[in-house]
């Protein structure tokens, strides 16, 4: 991938001086941080993309994969997968399908309900996972383009705007062992 050369201007904080300058000072704001996060998402993405292609995955891919890497015994039923992966059943059936193809993941029938399928990783599925994250560690996650300090902080504040919009409840207090 091309590096491409910086702009001399920061499109997101011209931007907000128009919203200030058209007297939307209450939206101004708002607008550069959502504008902001969604240009970071296509540069984070961007990387990823690039850490990946090596081992034939798209990230939607890959995060199947490194779930059912993460379940117990590979396994999982596709309804668990999709209420963790935060994605439309059909998504998820289109990505399944072309995992299975690969032969990186099967499904099996569920044990004991009839309309459910589990998904299972397979060997090839496991290694190729194992692969990929050790690229993204490398490549992306160890050096995300902030500081230590700066990447907690954008955690943290993230997971107060997910929270706040219904993306997940507060965890319960682990009680004291007895």
């Amino acid at each position: 991938m091309a590096q491409q050369q910086p702009l001399p201007v920061d499109p997101i904080a011209e931007a907000r001086r128009q919203w200030l300058a058209h007297g939307w000072e209450d939206a101004a704001d708002g607008m550069a941080a959502v504008t902001s996060v969604m240009r970071a998402q296509q540069l984070m993405l961007a990387r990823i993309d690039q850490a990946l292609k090596p081992h034939g995955l798209s990230f939607a891919r890959y995060e199947m994969l490194r779930l059912l890497a993460f379940a117990r015994e590979g396994r999982l039923p596709m309804a668990s997968a999709t209420a963790r992966l935060q994605v439309h059943p059909a998504s998820v059936t289109n990505t399944v399908d072309r995992l299975e193809h690969d032969g990186l993941v099967r499904r099996e029938p569920h044990p004991h309900d009839g309309r459910a399928t589990i998904l299972v990783l397979t060997d090839a599925g496991g290694e190729r996972v194992e692969a990929a994250t050790a690229s993204l560690n490398d490549e992306v996650f160890t050096r995300p383009g902030l500081t230590e300090d700066e990447t907690r902080t954008l955690v943290r504040t993230l997971a107060a705007l997910r929270q706040r919009a219904g993306d997940f409840a507060e965890p319960r207090p682990v009680p004291d062992p007895l």
